[in-house]
């Protein structure tokens, strides 16, 4: 992922901040990483951008080798310093003229995948007399962006991660309709090979959760003891994956189906509100775009949870509506996310972003023992506003 210092100093400028201070001890902030590209340090080193002027690396003599290739890949100046002291020098140097600076930081850890520099190092900068704000916004408009190929190969991987659902609910159907046994983990290594074959990446394997383990969101398959799929079983499949590669964005989706032909009506019932919880946050989207309006990712979770609150199942929410979609390895992204549940997500949703709309009704105990989820992908285009970039369930998928 290429820096690109001038349109972040450009944006640095516009919100009055001047600098913005990446702080990493041992990879224990992925921010600069992604910045910069893979390094493996072994002392404190710390990135910091100025509003205007040259950016400038500050590392440890023995991680040098480190980062002067880097630096200067990018552009950047290399200060080092050996002792404690002579870091604190060049902090006071770079600070010196700052009264604002950005950092990983959210006050009152309102956004806790922002809050990622530790107390003690946000206490040091502030003793530069330094206002310490948050670059929860300066990181969506850099790490969390997607570029023009990651978009295309975004698209890419969600028609391949569409077959390979498709086929794991056909392999459920055409295993029950031979009377072959078949169970949870058998679909979710299927699913895997199949993204194997595809050339796709995925950090864990899949969810094939059957009747009460779909109500479970973080359902784990068992290897050992896995849930044999029968006739008149419920089931969800969340699966996700990408082509490897760094700048590369996970297609993540979840559908359910139902081994039979007659759906119970309570599943059904389930599945109506779950699909209009989604539909309302898609709109909610595209109405705020459309209006030109400023949107913030509550809003989104607001939409799709007011409508299962407002059909009476509030007692089946478990998690926010969605989150971030963004390079880098994880499938949950540093953008923002669709919450106000969990946290009040109050950045803005803004073009060139990825993100999940999800919401789910799980009610694991008898009598129900279900779950429902329908998670779609969305991205918003600068020109053409927001775009569904995965495919998008409404019905329910019949498997028995």
């Amino acid at each position: 992922m290429p820096l690109n210092i001038a349109a972040i100093q450009s944006h640095l400028q516009e919100r009055q901040i001047d600098g913005w201070l990446i702080h990493d001890f041992r990879g224990s902030n992925s921010v600069l990483t992604l910045l910069l590209g893979k390094t493996h340090t072994t002392r404190r080193a710390m990135l910091f951008i100025p509003a205007r002027g040259q950016a400038t690396i500050a590392c440890s003599l023995l991680d040098r080798n480190a980062f002067e290739k880097l630096a200067a890949q990018h552009g950047l100046k290399v200060h080092l310093y050996i002792s404690w002291r002579e870091m604190h020098a060049w902090m006071a140097s770079v600070l010196g003229a700052c009264k604002r600076v950005a950092m990983e930081y959210a006050p009152g850890c309102t956004l806790p995948v922002v809050s990622i520099v530790d107390a003690g190092t946000i206490e040091l900068v502030r003793s530069f007399g330094v206002e310490v704000v948050s670059s929860a916004d300066v990181l969506q408009l850099t790490v969390a962006k997607w570029s023009a190929q990651a978009l295309e190969r975004h698209h890419k991987a969600s028609s391949e991660v569409a077959r390979i659902k498709d086929d794991a609910f056909a392999f459920i159907k055409h295993s029950l309709a031979a009377g072959n046994a078949i169970n949870e983990y058998q679909v979710q290594q299927r699913i895997m090979q199949n993204f194997r074959d595809a050339g796709l990446e995925a950090d864990e394997g899949p969810i094939v959760g059957v009747n009460e383990h779909g109500g479970d969101p973080h359902f784990e398959v068992s290897s050992t003891n896995p849930s044999p799929i029968k006739k008149g079983d419920w089931v969800l499949i969340d699966l996700w994956s990408r082509y490897p590669g760094e700048e590369n964005i996970y297609s993540d989706i979840t559908w359910v189906g139902y081994c039979g032909t007659d759906v119970p009506a309570k599943h059904r019932q389930v599945f109506e509100v779950v699909r209009a919880a989604r539909d309302a946050s898609v709109k909610c989207c595209q109405d705020a775009w459309a209006a030109k309006r400023p949107l913030q990712g509550w809003e989104l979770d607001d939409a799709a949870r007011l409508t299962i609150i407002n059909a009476g199942f509030e007692r089946g929410i478990r998690h926010r509506t969605g989150h971030s979609l963004s390079p880098g390895p994880r499938v949950h992204g540093l953008g923002f996310n669709l919450d106000n549940l969990e946290t009040r997500e109050t950045r803005e949703v803004l073009p060139g972003l990825g993100f999940t709309i999800e919401p789910g009704i799980y009610l694991p105990d008898a009598p129900d023992r279900l779950g429902v989820r329908l998670e779609i992908n969305m991205y918003i285009d600068a020109v053409k506003g927001p775009i569904i970039t995965s495919c998008f369930q409404k019905e329910i998928v019949i498997c028995g």
